[in-house]
């Protein structure tokens, strides 16, 4: 492992230990589309073995965004969020049998879609947490 690798673990693995739970989701949306822009570029190198790994990766983290859903208080909206993570997986899948990079790219908007929407309500989820310390 380069320098450079090692300072970016440590890196990622300090933002995890310090991260509250909203923080956790924004670095796992960060993970997914980091892998998928890193395979989009394994397919344009032809190098096909890396390029599985990372939608494999990026596949696993659009798993662990559905094992955060709360379906007794997200309600339909956890129910939606589950199919549409459903389909990125699904998508994923197809665009790395076919090296599809529009397929990635799709995939990658839906998550930039639902990351800035997380994004969004980051504030209130600060003030309650305010709240809760004072």
């Amino acid at each position: 492992m380069n320098g450079l690798q090692a300072y970016q673990r440590v890196n990622t693995q300090t933002s995890i230990t310090d991260a509250d739970p909203h923080k956790l989701i924004q670095l796992l949306y960060n993970g997914a589309l980091e892998r998928i822009n890193m395979a989009k570029a394994r397919i344009q190198q032809k190098d096909f073995g890396a390029k599985a790994q990372l939608i494999n990766k990026a596949i696993e983290i659009i798993g662990g965004l559905r094992s955060f859903l709360d379906f007794e208080k997200g309600g339909e909206l956890a129910l939606r969020l589950e199919a549409l993570y459903d389909y990125m997986e699904r998508t994923l899948l197809e665009g790395s049998a076919k090296n599809d990079l529009a397929k990635l790219d799709e995939v990658a908007n839906l998550l930039r879609s639902v990351k800035e929407g997380w994004d969004g309500i980051r504030g209130e989820v600060e003030s309650q947490q305010a709240q809760a310390v004072g």
